[in-house]
């Protein structure tokens, strides 16, 4: 039976060009969907840009320009780069649009309906430099809870999660100043109401990969859902709230909204009906998303959906971040690629595969290692899958194919009937598994070229027959990689099937071999990755970087000034105040996780001789237990002991970064003995 299925990425938001980490969703969305239509599904691709907000609004307001005329660009510009790598969507439309407006308008009445809407005035942090009210990203501070420096407005690497007002030394992203508080009428949608709604669709639609079910029954679930601050006031890029002027819906209302927006265009240009794909049972919808955003469409999504009478998601795909050679991506280190970069230099077909080797079912990071990027598109792609064609190519346009397919030992047959499970693996996000079945076919399929030997056979015309068999042989393997491939690598299978005239356009192409047909003239069809060609991308990529950063003289040591402008300096203290902090060494004596925290790691720390204190540290992203034991670090040893539902955290140690994966312990020199006061 046909399925009929809709698929959406994450909007990309249109402050910023698109770069390799972006991809990892939306190359890991095309190869699904594209899939999906080589199985004979109904399968309708929609996304959007992402346009409202402060930060469009600011940054249209420093260059001088509308905001429309901002996200206009941008709009042009994502496209472009997502076509550069092969990314086709059936519709790509704006939530800045009439359409999404309009259905906006209609989720409205329904929570107003519903009685789940309730206005309160709040204190919020407003920019009086930027003369706006600050999201909660636009805020960075140290946390209240344990004390850790330069944390988002909303929630620490702790776990810690808080309002912005409560940020100790609070600064506004935007403009570096320090907020200052306003109070202002800000409207809610009381989510607890859909407690049990939300409770049960979690735990019983199968939409949700069970590590993501989990972590929402245990930190959302557990308790009260808070209300969630669906308006901000003026000035606001956005929509203007009907029945509340002066209040503008958040991008968070108005975004997800604009997947139906943006279905309901491809309708209208389509003869289709916007019922037919968002609320007919039959119709499947599938999200694919990051998982930063998981709570916005796991718990505030579907709420909106089945309040409005819309179709729940059937699956909400989740994926990790992308890391470069196992840090996180870095504009000084020239890792942070943006797209338009990377096709300057490098094939986007490489970065396809390579991220299909990489992504699984599971909320994990990608790790592209750069050798090992090398290495796998040049043994895998090269080395193995072209291989098979490019050594009996230009003999078989002059055999053509046998009119029936040889004896192969069997390869054919067992290839096909491995496309079943290479299928399953595609259907369940399993890319990984995939690749590694197909690539199991290319290492069976060569040795057959290798002991045939076309190249001695072309030298003697006794063994025309012979060698048109095992081109027939070799080409006919290499077309059934091509067609498991296709989702991954549209542009071989585009090659392949000009090579042999027969356009790939079905699964069902791997099961039968094609024979009697004349082949064409052999044009290459992928060179090798040159490492020097990475080298010279990331190069750009810092040197654009600085570009966009520098100001002045470079410092002697190159150090970039970023951390500062991200954290600025606090106000002065005196040396008294300075006086009231105990820094002291401290010998970690064990180290191990905390099974119910993603964040914190649980450490014991000696002070000397007896003395141990009990820390929770916001740093299990950054290090494994193992090698935290026996390390000296610095503590705040006087902090006063807090309560957490681990047990008692009894001080702080101190680190450096921003958080998450990026954070360094600071280490003191050998000869520093536990219990030395730190001046």
């Amino acid at each position: 039976m046909t399925r009929k299925i809709l698929v959406t990425s994450a909007l990309p938001y249109a402050n910023g060009p698109i770069h390799i980490g972006h991809l990892v969703e939306y190359i890991q969305t095309d190869i699904w969907v594209r899939f999906q239509k080589m199985r004979g599904n109904r399968c309708t691709y929609i996304c959007a840009d992402d346009t409202h907000g402060t930060a469009i609004m600011i940054r249209a307001r420093k260059e001088g320009r509308s905001e429309e005329a901002l996200i206009g660009d941008m709009s042009a510009a994502h496209q472009r780069d997502f076509s550069g790598f092969g990314i086709q969507f059936d519709h790509y439309g704006s939530t800045n649009s009439d359409a999404n407006r309009e259905i906006c308008a209609e989720f409205w009445k329904s929570l107003r309906e519903a009685d789940l809407v309730t206005e309160r005035a709040i204190e919020q942090l407003f920019d009086p430099e930027a003369e706006t009210f600050l999201a909660d990203r636009f805020v960075r501070g140290t946390c209240p809870t344990c004390g850790l420096t330069d944390q988002a407005g909303d929630n620490c690497t702790c776990g810690a999660t808080y309002s912005p007002t409560d940020l100790i030394d609070p600064k506004s992203t935007l403009s570096g100043a320090t907020p200052i508080l306003r109070e202002s009428q800000h409207l809610f949608v009381e989510l607890e109401k859909l407690h049990a709604l939300l409770n049960h669709w979690v735990e019983t639609s199968g939409a949700l990969q069970t590590e993501v079910a989990n972590y929402l029954k245990g930190h959302f679930l557990a308790e009260e859902l808070r209300d969630w601050d669906i308006s901000r006031p003026a000035p606001y890029f956005g929509f203007e709230i009907p029945d509340s002027p002066g209040n503008y819906w958040y991008v968070w209302f108005d975004a997800p909204i604009g997947y139906i927006a943006s279905t309901r265009e491809w309708c209208e240009t389509n003869g289709e009906q916007l019922a037919d794909w968002w609320r007919d049972p039959e119709c499947e919808i599938h999200h694919f998303i990051g998982k930063d955003i998981t709570y916005f469409h796991t718990l505030f999504w579907p709420g909106m959906l089945k309040t409005a009478k819309y179709n729940l998601p059937t699956k909400v795909h989740i994926h990790g971040f992308l890391n470069v050679d196992g840090k996180k991506m870095s504009k000084r280190d020239g890792t942070l690629v943006a797209a338009e970069t990377y096709l300057k230099y490098a094939n986007p077909s490489y970065l396809r595969y390579f991220y299909a080797t990489k992504l699984t079912s599971r909320v994990e990071d990608l790790d592209l290692g750069v050798e090992e990027f090398t290495e796998k598109v040049n043994s895998d792609l090269v080395g193995k899958v072209v291989n098979l064609a490019s050594r009996v190519g230009k003999f078989a346009n002059k055999t053509g194919l046998a009119k029936t397919y040889p004896d192969d030992g069997g390869l054919f047959t067992a290839a096909a009937a491995a496309g079943d499970e290479i299928a399953a693996a595609y259907e369940a996000g399993e890319y990984a598994k995939a690749m590694r079945k197909i690539m199991e076919l290319a290492d069976a399929a060569n040795p057959f070229v290798e002991h045939a030997k076309p190249w001695e056979m072309n030298k003697d015309e006794q063994r025309t027959d012979e060698l048109r068999d095992t081109c027939t042989v070799a080409l006919n393997l290499f077309r059934q990689l091509a067609v498991y491939l296709s989702p991954v690598l549209p542009e071989l299978a585009a090659k392949c099937g000009e090579l042999m005239g027969d356009e790939i356009s079905s699964w069902d192409q791997s099961k039968e071999p094609l024979v009697g047909t004349p082949v064409s003239k052999f044009k290459r069809m992928m060179d090798r990755v040159q490492p020097e060609d990475l080298k010279k991308m990331m190069e750009e990529s810092k040197e654009l970087a600085a570009e966009d950063t520098a100001a002045g003289d470079q410092p002697t040591f190159n150090d970039s000034d970023q951390p500062l402008k991200d954290e600025p300096l606090a106000d002065e203290i005196s040396i008294d105040d300075f006086a009231k902090v105990d820094l002291r060494v401290a010998r970690v004596v064990s180290a191990e996780h905390v099974p119910e925290a993603n964040k914190l790691l649980k450490l014991t720390l000696s002070l000397g001789g007896e003395e141990r204190r009990q820390v929770f540290a916001g740093i299990k992203a950054a290090y494994e237990p193992e090698n935290l034991v026996g390390r000296l670090v610095v503590m705040v040893a006087n902090l006063k002991p807090r309560k957490m539902r681990f047990g008692l955290s009894e001080g702080m140690v101190t680190a450096a970064g921003p958080g998450g994966a990026d954070v360094f312990i600071l280490s003191v020199d050998d000869g520093a003995q536990p219990g030395q006061r730190v001046h």
